[in-house]
Formats: structure tokens, C-alpha cells, sequence
């Protein structure tokens, strides 16, 4: 009955800590009385239960969202932070990889992510004869819904 009750644990500690410190009107955490915040409370409570109760169904969608709280703050307050459409597979390829510590399933799909996701991040930078990337990445911006509908498809018709 512990392990069941700890995730709600940890994220109203996490959540009463947010609340408390937002009262409190510390001067030196102005930047986190916001909703990216709250963000990475869920992922750092998800990823504690998950560490602490040794069942680690949840490490990819905890490492997601805190992922995701961490991206979308540094957007909203550093102007060194990196805006970019690739960062959101990158996030995704480390949750793989944090899994992957874990549960030994997903190395794969996690390394060609960050892979592709770099890629594309510093494409800015990349030699002349790179420019066939140009061409694939605005294929792949322009018609990335079928590659949903495809995959979705897919897992419609495979076989159980």
C-alpha cells in the first residue's frame, strides 16, 4: 500500500513546496512562480516513484515531462536557450535512453533520436554537402501528418 500512495506523496510535497516558496516571495526564485514549473514538479515526482519504488513504467513519461517543464522555462526566461522544433524529439530520444538504464528496451530509438535531433539543432553548421538534409527536413515538416496517419494505420492492421 506504500508504493501505491507515494507518487501522490511526492507530487503534493512537490506541489506545497511550489505554493509555499510562491507565498514566501523569495527574490532569488522569482523565474519559477510559473507553469513550466509545475511541469517539472509532476516529471520529478514521477521519476522519483519511479526510482523508489522500483517500478519503472513510469521513467519515460517522467523524463518527458520534466523535460518539457526544463525546456519551456528556459525559453520563457534565457535568452541563450535554444528554440527549436528538434529539441522536442531530443527529450523524447533521453526519455528512451533513461528507460533504457532501467529496463535495457529502447537504446535504439533513443540514440537515433538525439542523433537526428543534433543533427537538426546544428544544421545551421553543417558542410555544402549536408544540403540534401535541407531538402528531406522540408518534405518531412510539409507532410509529417501522413506519417501519422501511416503509422497510426499501421497500428490498426498489426496482427496482435
Amino acid at each position: 500500500m506504500k508504493k501505491q500512495n507515494s507518487f501522490a506523496g511526492y507530487l503534493l510535497i512537490g506541489i506545497g513546496a511550489y505554493f509555499l516558496l510562491k507565498e514566501l516571495k523569495l527574490p532569488i526564485i522569482t523565474d519559477f512562480y510559473s507553469w513550466p514549473t509545475l511541469l517539472i514538479v509532476i516529471g520529478l515526482a514521477l521519476l522519483i516513484h519511479s526510482y523508489s519504488s522500483k517500478d519503472y513504467q513510469n521513467l519515460f513519461s517522467g523524463t518527458v515531462v520534466l523535460g518539457l517543464g526544463i525546456h519551456f522555462h528556459g525559453v520563457a526566461h534565457y535568452s541563450f536557450w535554444i528554440e527549436h522544433w528538434a529539441v522536442y524529439p531530443l527529450i523524447v530520444g533521453v526519455a528512451f535512453i533513461v528507460r533504457y538504464l532501467k529496463t535495457k528496451a529502447g537504446l535504439l530509438p533513443g540514440v537515433i533520436l538525439i542523433g537526428v535531433s543534433l543533427l537538426l539543432i546544428f544544421s545551421i553548421r553543417l558542410p555544402v554537402w549536408f544540403d540534401w538534409i535541407y531538402i528531406v527536413i522540408d518534405y518531412i515538416e510539409r507532410f509529417w501528418p501522413i506519417l501519422l496517419i501511416g503509422i497510426g494505420i499501421y497500428l490498426l492492421r498489426k496482427k496482435k
